[in-house]
């Protein structure tokens, strides 16, 4: 990895993301969200990969956001164009991971920690985390789109509750109300995590990413692309696909035949 506070490794077909910055609370920074962008390449890449995890290190917090000293001196263009625009486009594109992503909560998950767990599609917290959006205490709004996937995911209400009012959520109250998937004992998130990993990666691999795509499309993470990938799939198993290549290679008008 470029930036080694961003640890990959592999587990048999289980790809592993950790967040390893404990000493300023797994906090990100512009290196480290391209950290993560390169991690998504090569998983999605990957063949071998059926799924992948996201977590932490440390005892305490998954992470606290995004690094206040990497962002509050820049200036306000600087701020949206670099820090606001790479990190939205980095999320959205884990979101869309080709693979069943799962985060493990190893702590805490603040602002732009629960705008990161938030792109999992399943999420497991330890029981002594809390998660909340903290930004309009100090003056922000959520900027890696906690006013936006959070709702969707979420709903709209209990965002208010983080965002407006500031309400923190621990671990039961978060299982509760559907903010996170599963709460375990201190400690056993990544074991969790491995064991979920393993029960999705025993079903049909592409089953289950067309069906992630399809539930991401319902969602409104995304719109077309699942339509257009499920199709184009489709058309490469029939007679006019090849007709069409082999008429391309050898210069010549197409020959299509009923099918």
């Amino acid at each position: 990895m470029a930036d080694d506070r961003i640890r990959s490794t592999i587990e048999g077909p289980v790809a592993i993301l950790t967040l390893d910055r404990p000493a300023k609370l797994n906090a990100l920074d512009q290196s480290m969200i391209a950290a993560i962008e390169d991690w998504i390449e090569a998983t999605e890449a990957n063949r071998d990969i059926r799924v992948a995890i996201l977590t932490g290190s440390g005892e305490k917090v998954f992470s606290a956001g995004g690094d206040i000293a990497a962002w509050a001196g820049l200036d306000p263009l600087t701020f949206m164009r670099d820090w606001v625009r790479n990190g939205h486009r980095v999320f959205d594109r884990l979101a869309r991971l080709r693979q069943p992503l799962i985060a493990v909560l190893n702590g805490h998950a603040f602002g732009g920690g629960l705008e990161l767990a938030a792109t999992a599609d399943l999420i497991i917290l330890e029981e002594h985390g809390r998660i909340g959006l903290p930004e309009t205490g100090l003056g922000m709004v959520p900027g890696w789109s906690g006013t936006q996937r959070l709702v969707r995911r979420f709903g709209p209400r209990i965002v208010r509750r983080m965002t407006l009012a500031g309400e923190m959520f621990a671990a039961e109250a978060a299982l509760a109300h559907g903010l996170v998937d599963q709460v375990v004992p201190k400690g056993d998130g990544l074991a969790a995590g491995l064991k979920l990993a393993g029960d999705i990666a025993a079903r049909g691999p592409v089953a289950v990413q067309i069906a992630k795509q399809l539930i991401n499309a319902a969602e409104g993470e995304e719109q077309g692309a699942p339509i257009e990938t499920i199709a184009g799939a489709l058309v490469a198993y029939t007679q006019d696909l090849k007709e069409g290549a082999a008429s391309f290679r050898e210069k010549r008008a197409p020959r299509f035949e009923d099918q």
